[in-house]
């Protein structure tokens, strides 16, 4: 998978971006309710690999769409991801209590707190949406793919499923892990690749090669997650190493090996490669974050 240095520039440049751009869209800590505020800024500002706003700047870069048309999008999609993290990581849920190398915000806070803070990130990803500078009709698109990616049929969905395979003897077949996680965690990385193809006014034919390459980034994704909670560390992940095998979970190691997984992620790689090559060098940056993704360490 080709890989230049402007790309990663470019990569690095958005990501200190995002940043800037979250800080100004999250409400003070110094206005009431300051703790609630307080929580929000913790799940958001606290580091992360910021790969669906990446995803939104690189998709629409691809387009020559300028950045301060994607940061709205940008924005929205990492504020929906630290909601679903700050839930996640709550007691009922995964039961976390590091995230990002920093206490989780029900540990940080309390849980009444965190359940308050991820109910807020969500509505202000919807309301950062709204602000999106592009023709009405695009907002509308934009906030229909951002509201399919995180329900029944995308995040919430997949995070049900999960639930019910969690600790079943016989687990599931791989056609059903592959199902559960295009949902729980390729939903939204689908939609951060729409909302940038959205914005840029791509056509037809463009979005179906962009969502090819999104629905095999979403996969090799999650592979790569269930790789590192075998291989890794705590320290380097920044979360809690492990917990998949302790809580029984499904996992593509658990279930087809970690070999077959590693072949897997390459074959997926290999698709994603081949899903951009109609862009050429336009989509640059998408195959730099691929990278990324597929080779990344936490």
């Amino acid at each position: 998978m080709p890989d230049s240095t402007a790309a990663q520039q470019r990569l690095d440049a958005w990501r200190e971006r995002i940043d800037r751009v979250l800080g100004s869209v999250l409400p003070s800590p110094n206005h009431p309710p300051q703790r609630l505020h307080a929580a929000m800024r913790h799940a958001v500002l606290l580091g992360g690999k910021r790969i669906r706003p990446l995803l939104v700047y690189a998709t629409g870069a691809a387009f020559r769409t300028d950045d301060e048309t994607l940061d709205a999008p940008a924005a929205a999609v990492e504020l929906m991801q630290a909601y679903s993290l700050v839930h996640d990581d709550l007691p009922a849920m995964d039961d976390d209590a590091l995230r990002r190398g920093h206490p989780t915000v029900h540990v940080a806070f309390d849980e009444a707190t965190a359940i308050l803070a991820g109910d807020a990130l969500q509505s202000l990803a919807f309301e950062t949406l709204t602000s999106a500078h592009v023709e009405a009709g695009a907002r509308v698109a934009m906030l229909r793919e951002l509201s399919i990616a995180v329900g029944t049929r995308g995040m919430c969905g997949g995070q049900a499923l999960d639930i019910d395979a969690t600790g079943v003897s016989g687990g599931m077949d791989l056609a059903a892990l592959e199902q559960l996680h295009a949902r729980k965690t390729g939903a939204l990385l689908r939609a951060s690749v729409r909302l940038g193809a959205i914005a840029a006014n791509a056509d037809a034919g463009q979005r179906r090669h962009l969502d090819a390459f999104a629905d095999a980034l979403g996969l090799a994704f999650q592979i790569r997650d269930d790789l590192l909670d075998v291989e890794g560390d705590s320290a380097t992940l920044g979360k809690t190493a492990g917990k998949d095998a302790a809580q029984a979970k499904a996992t593509f190691p658990a279930l087809i090996g970690i070999e077959a997984s590693r072949q897997r992620l390459q074959a997926l790689a290999a698709t994603m490669q081949a899903s951009l090559q109609p862009f050429g060098v336009r989509a640059d940056a998408l195959q730099a974050l691929a990278r990324r993704v597929v080779e990344r360490d936490h």
